[in-house]
């Protein structure tokens, strides 16, 4: 499966689209593929400020625990709670009912250091 053309992503399996100021961040296919069954997600509240590249969060699987990794820097503007009592959403549809968090970007341009959808597919192709 390729990865959308419409956002951007990161060498650690994030996604992210973009909408105005504000972006909305998921994990990958390939990384929820690659989990195994999600049986926990866990958030952080709204209100609190993310570093790029520094984990906001954490997703379990019957196979691990991986941190989530913030690919832009902001304030946390909105959660899934639906991930609450659904963490398999992330399995069945990561790139819509999946998402996990909105950011109130600080600073758009970081979205240059992000990689588009062909460029992470050859990424993850290389293995």
């Amino acid at each position: 499966m390729s990865a959308p053309s419409d956002r951007r992503y990161t060498r650690d399996h994030e996604w992210v689209r973009i909408d105005g100021e504000e972006a909305t961040v998921g994990i990958t296919q390939y990384a929820a593929d690659q989990l195994g069954d999600i049986v926990f997600v866990e958030l952080p509240d709204v209100g609190r400020a993310l570093e790029a590249a520094k984990p906001f969060g954490v997703v379990e699987s019957v196979k691990a625990v991986s941190d989530l990794f913030a690919p832009l820097a902001g304030e946390v503007s909105a959660t899934n709670d639906a991930l609450v009592n659904g963490p398999e959403l992330v399995n069945s549809d990561p790139y819509g009912d999946g998402w996990m968090i909105k950011i109130r970007l600080s600073d758009t341009s970081e979205m240059d250091d992000l990689l588009d959808g062909p460029a992470y597919d050859d990424l993850v192709a290389a293995g």
